[in-house]
């Protein structure tokens, strides 16, 4: 690792103090298979996420992070390779079930945030929940606790495009937060703020490992990538993980 990554520490892979989340062994990813501009993005990853750990991949553009983010939070399948989901594999599952296990496991805070213009704040934080079913009241109400943790209470009425650049970061964590996911999958999730917002960002990350989620982020930030709340670093380059660049601070 680079400079970069003060008082680190490796970490011996092969032993953990707490049992793996999700497993990934041999994990492929190949993108237009069998034609001449075939793509592999990801080239025999294998990984372990221990769970109520905050872990970081890093790496340059194209090291293949979202990639694997995708394959993690069940929003794509490896061309080959097992993923497994609490000791079960899922790499098989038919899209029905794969799809029932991310709306119930997994959060997702995007870049670009992708929420969805013309509807309020509430309004998008309730969206994910709704395929689930439920009392409309009780999911209404859970909506509106999770926008007022945030501080944002206030503003749970206004359309997100009226929001400022923080706000709807916070709105895109309480979408992500609506069905009480145990994994928070979050992909630079600084890269559009100032460092001021990107430390607000930290102190709700902070709640959320104290409330025991378990956190994969992609970062070039230093600010993340050296932040305490951060047990474990994942370097990536073409496809692979660096050998030896697991860490966690000191």
């Amino acid at each position: 690792m680079s400079g970069a990554l003060p008082a680190m520490k490796t970490v011996n892979t092969a032993v953990r103090e707490t049992a793996p989340m999700i497993e990934l062994k041999d994990i492929h990813k190949a993108f237009n298979q069998g034609q001449h501009n075939e793509f592999r993005a990801l080239k025999g990853i294998d990984l372990e996420l221990p769970e109520k750990q905050v872990t970081v991949l890093c790496g340059p553009s194209g090291s293949g992070k979202t990639s694997l983010l995708s394959i993690i939070g069940c929003l794509s399948r490896p061309t080959s390779g097992r993923v497994r989901l609490r000791g079960r594999d899922i790499s098989g599952l038919p899209e029905r079930f794969l799809t029932d296990i991310r709306r119930r496991t997994f959060g997702f805070v995007f870049q670009q945030f992708n929420l969805i213009k013309g509807m309020s704040a509430l309004e998008n934080v309730m969206l994910p929940a709704y395929p689930l079913g439920g009392d409309w009241r009780q999911l209404r109400d859970a909506a509106e606790r999770l926008l007022a943790e945030l501080k944002l209470g206030h503003r749970s009425a206004a359309r997100v495009e009226w929001l400022s650049g923080g706000e709807q970061q916070r709105v895109a964590i309480a979408r992500a937060l609506i069905n009480a996911p145990d994994v928070i999958i979050a992909d630079e999730p600084t890269a559009n703020l100032d460092t001021a917002l990107s430390l607000e960002f930290m102190g709700i990350l902070e709640k959320l490992v104290d409330d025991g989620k378990t956190v994969l982020l992609t970062s070039h930030d230093p600010l993340v990538v050296g932040s305490s709340l951060v047990q474990r670093v994942v370097e990536m380059r073409d496809g692979r993980i660096v050998p030896h660049v697991y860490v966690e601070t000191a």
